[in-house]
C-alpha cells in the first residue's frame, strides 16, 4: 500500500512539473463547444490526462474520435473538451475540488460586452472582478479569466494554479411592469369619402365660326380623406416600461438611421455594457428634453463611434430637438 501510495505521489509530482511549464491554460473553440489543447507529455495515458483535467478517458477519446486501445504517443495534441462537470463561470466549487484560472486573449477593439457575450453571457461584473480590471483598462494582447477549469485538488497537478476567485455581486434587474392589454377592438375610424366637384371648361372661340355655344363639361377634383393623428407619443413608446434602478452614464451621442420612431414613437439606441432589450432615458439638456429608447446592442466598431457614449436613431433625436453631429446627452437605467 506504502509503495503504491509513493508511486502515485511521484506520477503528481512528474505531471506537476510539466504543468509548471506551460503557459496559462487558453479556452479554444466557440459558444457552447469550448476545449482546452493539450500535448501529451512523458507516462501520460488516458486515465492520468482525464484526472489532471477531471473529465472520463472514454469522453476524452470519444472527444477526439479516438479508441482507448490506442496508446497515446508523446508529443501527441489533443482536444480536452469543457463540460459541466470541469468548467464553471460561478466562482464556486466543492471542498475536495479547486478552480483553475482559464484564459481568452483580449482582440483589437474588442471591449467587456463582446467577450461576456462569446463566453456564455458571464455576468461582466464577474469578469471584472476576477480580473482586477475595468472595461476602459482592456488592452489588445491582454489575457483576461473568462471561467474556470474545475478539478479534483487530491487528483490533478493543475490544483497548484487554483485560486480563490471574488465573487462578483450581480444586480437583478427589477421585473418590468406590465401594464393590462386592452382586448376591447378600437371603433373603426370614420373617413369620408373623397368629394367631387363640378369644373366648367370654357371652349376656345374661333373666328368665321357660328355664335359660340358653351359646352359644360365634369372633371373630378380629388380632395384627400382627413389624416387621422396617432396618439400622443412624447417622450417614446417605451417610456411606461421604463424602470430606473440609479445607474447613468453621460457623453457625447450620435444618430443613426431608422425607419422606426417617426410614427410609432419606438425608438432605439446603441450602447456598450448596457443589457439589450433595456429601456433607457436620453436627456439633452440643451433643449430640456427627453426621450425613452430600447437598447438594440453596443456600438458599432467603426470610425463614426469613436469619441460617442451612445447613438440613437434619427427619430429619437428629432424629438429631442438635437442637430447633426455630436451633442452631449445623460442616458439613466
Amino acid at each position: 500500500m506504502f509503495q503504491i501510495k509513493t508511486l502515485f505521489t511521484i506520477a503528481l509530482l512528474v505531471l506537476g512539473m510539466a504543468v509548471k511549464s506551460q503557459e496559462s491554460l487558453m479556452i479554444e473553440g466557440a459558444t457552447g463547444a469550448f476545449y482546452l489543447n493539450h500535448k501529451v507529455a512523458p507516462k501520460e495515458n488516458w486515465y492520468s490526462i482525464g484526472r489532471l483535467f477531471n473529465i472520463s478517458p472514454k469522453e476524452l477519446a470519444a472527444y477526439n474520435k479516438l479508441n482507448m486501445t490506442q496508446p497515446l504517443k508523446i508529443g501527441q495534441e489533443l482536444k480536452v473538451p469543457l463540460t459541466a462537470s470541469n468548467f464553471d463561470q460561478q466562482g464556486q466549487s466543492a471542498a475536495d475540488e479547486s478552480l483553475v484560472p482559464l484564459y481568452h486573449k483580449v482582440k483589437e477593439k474588442e471591449w467587456m460586452f463582446r467577450i461576456s457575450t462569446t463566453y456564455n453571457k458571464v455576468p461582466i461584473a464577474s469578469l471584472e472582478s476576477w480580473n482586477h480590471i475595468k472595461n476602459d483598462q482592456l488592452k489588445a494582447g491582454m489575457n483576461v479569466v473568462v471561467g474556470y477549469l474545475k478539478v479534483k485538488t487530491s487528483l490533478s497537478a493543475f490544483s497548484g494554479k487554483a485560486v480563490s476567485p471574488v465573487v462578483a455581486k450581480v444586480e437583478t434587474p427589477a421585473p418590468v411592469k406590465q401594464e393590462p392589454v386592452n382586448t376591447k377592438p378600437e371603433p373603426p375610424v370614420k373617413t369620408e369619402p373623397a368629394k367631387t366637384e363640378p369644373v366648367k371648361v370654357e371652349p376656345a372661340v374661333v373666328k368665321n365660326d357660328p355664335p359660340k355655344q358653351v359646352v359644360e363639361t365634369t372633371q373630378v377634383k380629388t380632395v384627400p380623406a382627413p389624416v387621422v393623428n396617432l396618439p400622443n407619443t412624447k417622450g417614446g413608446a417605451f417610456k411606461r416600461l421604463y424602470e430606473e434602478s440609479g445607474k447613468s452614464i453621460a457623453g457625447n451621442a450620435g444618430v443613426f438611421k431608422s425607419t422606426s420612431g417617426w410614427n410609432d414613437g419606438k425608438y432605439y439606441a446603441l450602447i456598450n455594457d448596457v443589457p439589450v432589450g433595456t429601456i433607457v432615458k436620453i436627456s439633452y439638456s440643451t433643449t430640456n428634453k427627453s426621450v425613452y429608447a430600447k437598447v438594440l446592442g453596443q456600438l458599432p466598431e467603426m470610425r463614426e463611434s469613436q469619441g460617442l457614449s451612445v447613438r440613437l436613431s434619427d427619430a429619437a433625436a428629432a424629438e429631442l430637438g438635437a442637430e447633426n453631429g455630436k451633442f452631449y446627452v445623460e442616458v439613466k437605467y
